[in-house]
């Protein structure tokens, strides 16, 4: 199993050496490797079990460092970058040529932040190469908030997760790039909207794509426990699960049911809090899943601010697949 630790020293060997590290983000936890070494991309898609026309996202440790892996900066972008970097924000500019084509999947864009975790910052700028690092978990699984669950899914695979405890967003970052002059919103994520329109104006939002996407995390079924997740209004669901004599468990916002046991339902927020239920979201459906039910029942939550990043997480869990 891997080695859970703090050891900066011993991460950054590893990662010269061309091995992968998972490490802490303020989003959640990332499988990572030398962006500049194919053969270390290539092990990070054979160690998740990943689509290889599903992109990555490289992780800098500082604005300053972009220049040498794009083309070109636009200035809205840039702009967002002095804002909210380090933070849950992923920017898709145009790549040089130093990035490998596998890190992009062959698109002309590569997907790049600052994560905003004190320890992944200092090996990030002990480094003298960007780390490529999707979530650290068997691709289209549940987001790894803990050292423990990557323990759980990849711990005999890789030689060390780097302990940075609880992931305090605990949702993958906001992309965002240009089509055209236009600023669009890839993903949604920890970084909300309203924040970004604040800095920037108004804003479009994509669909994500079933196939072949234009940035990292977009597949339609994604984010999703191996128990089958259904969505929808829990005071319906419930009954007639009751009825049907189907074991489940419950996932909601913030009630609780007294008609279902404490150890078969969790609530992402008591307080109707979004930002604690964004924190709790995939701890929460990993335990669930650890349950061995026949389902989940899920509920959208209010459609405002992360809201709307916690609902596509939810219905890309709830995908068919």
């Amino acid at each position: 199993m891997a080695e859970i630790s703090k050891d900066l020293r011993l991460a950054k060997r590893l990662l010269e050496e061309a091995k992968l590290v998972a490490i802490p983000t303020e989003t959640v936890y990332g499988l990572a490797g030398n962006a500049l070494n194919p053969m270390a991309v290539a092990a990070i898609f054979e160690t998740k079990k990943r689509p290889s026309f599903d992109p990555l996202i490289i992780h800098v440790s500082e604005l300053s460092k972009v220049a040498t892996y794009v083309t070109d900066f636009p200035s809205p972008l840039r702009k967002l970058a002095e804002e909210f970097w380090p933070g849950p924000l992923t920017l898709l500019l145009p790549k040089s040529s130093k990035i490998p084509d596998l890190v992009t999947s062959g698109l002309d864009r590569v997907a790049i932040r600052v994560p905003n975790h004190p320890l992944t910052l200092q090996l990030l700028t002990s480094l003298d190469f960007p780390l490529a690092a999707p979530s650290a978990n068997p691709f289209g699984y549940i987001s790894p908030t803990l050292p423990a669950h990557v323990d759980a899914q990849l711990g005999d695979k890789i030689p060390l997760i780097l302990d940075g405890g609880p992931c305090e967003v605990g949702l993958e970052s906001t992309i965002i790039g240009l089509e055209g002059d236009e600023i669009t919103v890839y993903r949604l994520g920890g970084l909300e909207i309203d924040a970004i329109e604040a800095v920037v104006g108004k804003v479009s939002i994509k669909d994500y794509s079933s196939s072949n996407p234009q940035a990292p995390g977009l597949l339609e079924s994604h984010y999703a426990p191996s128990t089958s997740f259904v969505l929808g209004n829990l005071e319906e669901l419930i009954p007639l699960y009751i009825q049907r004599g189907i074991p489940f468990a419950v996932l909601s916002f913030s009630k609780k049911w007294q008609s279902i046991s404490n150890f078969k339902q969790l609530a992402l927020s008591e307080k109707g809090d979004l930002k604690g239920a964004a924190a709790n979201l995939f701890s929460h459906m990993r335990k669930l899943d650890e349950l061995k039910v026949e389902v989940i029942l899920a509920e959208l939550m209010p459609n405002i601010g992360l809201g709307k990043a916690i609902n596509d997480r939810l219905n890309r869990a709830s995908a068919k697949r």
